[in-house]
């Protein structure tokens, strides 16, 4: 791969990155609007979803971050594209309070810079790979998305998780387990159709690329809905390069750090990152005050993870409460 086809392919992952994370904020703000989320009723569920202005122009900006998701996986290896769409972290939060008007505190503030730094670290430690990694074991690949649509489905069957106060942040971990899935699958396809062609897109890796993109869309979704918007999104992040590294290394092959000096750097990178991951939720407390401000005549199910959703009418105003 040359040097200039690779920064073409690291630009367009950038611009990804700023496109993904306005994605993410209109679908929270769409969100928000619209009743709890439900993956056992799809089609009203989604209706409901596609009927809020601002989910739909969330999933429309998604849709050229795919695309230039897409152009990034053709011409850079899949790990550098996943690191540079995770330092859009940087993106998220100044688009967060200047565009959204979501307030931060400190310790977000903080974890964000955290986080970035981790991430940073773990990209400066990325051996330079000399071509785009599309070759890849299908024995492992098939391991590596069982393991990650079991893992989500768990995630999102369980009752025992659906009570817990933090659901939505564990929501947002699993779609960011499938979203990487469903990069993987797409990594394969994409070499399939560069060597057969349009035909090519008759791969059985189409079958978990879709079931990753489903199952992410609804877990994303009701993720979304809770008020701490900028951890779910962040930790959906994390969770997406995390998972995708791991990819990158077990099913394409990708070069791993073998300097010891790169290695403690990579180390200390991911424990930043988890040390990151563990400040940016807002604290339980504080959200449980905002939640008494929304309406308490409407009954809700166990696990509704709107129960720290922002009132509705500043939801619609698009103005999140802090």
């Amino acid at each position: 791969m040359s040097g200039k086809l690779l920064a073409i392919g690291l630009a367009v992952a950038l611009l990804c990155a700023a496109a993904t994370n306005v994605a993410f904020l209109c679908r929270h703000r769409g969100a928000c609007s619209v009743p709890t989320v439900d993956w056992r009723r799809p089609w009203r569920t989604s209706k409901a979803l596609w009927s809020a202005r601002w989910f739909a122009i969330g999933m429309g900006v998604a849709l050229v971050a795919w695309l230039l998701h897409v152009a990034a996986l053709a011409t850079a290896p899949i790990t550098l594209v996943q690191v540079v769409i995770s330092g859009g972290l940087v993106f998220l939060a100044v688009l967060a309070e200047r565009a959204f008007g979501i307030k931060l505190g400190r310790r977000q503030w903080l974890a964000i810079v955290v986080m970035a730094g981790g991430l940073a670290l773990v990209t400066a430690t990325v051996p330079a790979p000399k071509n785009a990694h599309s070759s890849y074991s299908p024995v492992a690949m098939f391991a590596f998305q069982a393991a990650l649509l079991t893992f989500a489905a768990v995630f999102m069957g369980s009752a025992r998780m659906s009570r817990r106060a933090r659901y939505a942040l564990l929501l947002g971990v699993a779609s960011g387990m499938l979203f990487a899935g469903s990069d993987a699958a797409l990594k394969a396809i994409t070499k399939h159709i560069g060597d057969h062609g349009p035909a090519g897109i008759l791969t059985p890796w189409v079958i978990p690329c879709v079931m990753a993109s489903v199952m992410g869309f609804f877990a994303s979704a009701r993720s979304l809905q809770d008020r701490d918007a900028v951890a779910v999104i962040s930790l959906t992040t994390v969770a997406s390069t995390i998972t995708t590294l791991v990819g990158g290394f077990v099913v394409f092959n990708d070069p791993m750090a073998s300097n010891p000096a790169q290695i403690g750097l990579q180390m200390a990178g991911f424990v930043l990152v988890c040390v990151a991951a563990a400040l940016i939720p807002a604290p339980v407390r504080a959200a449980d005050e905002v939640s008494t401000e929304t309406d308490d005549a409407d009954a809700e199910e166990p696990g509704d993870v709107r129960d720290r959703r922002p009132a509705r009418a500043p939801a619609e105003a698009g103005v999140p409460v802090a």
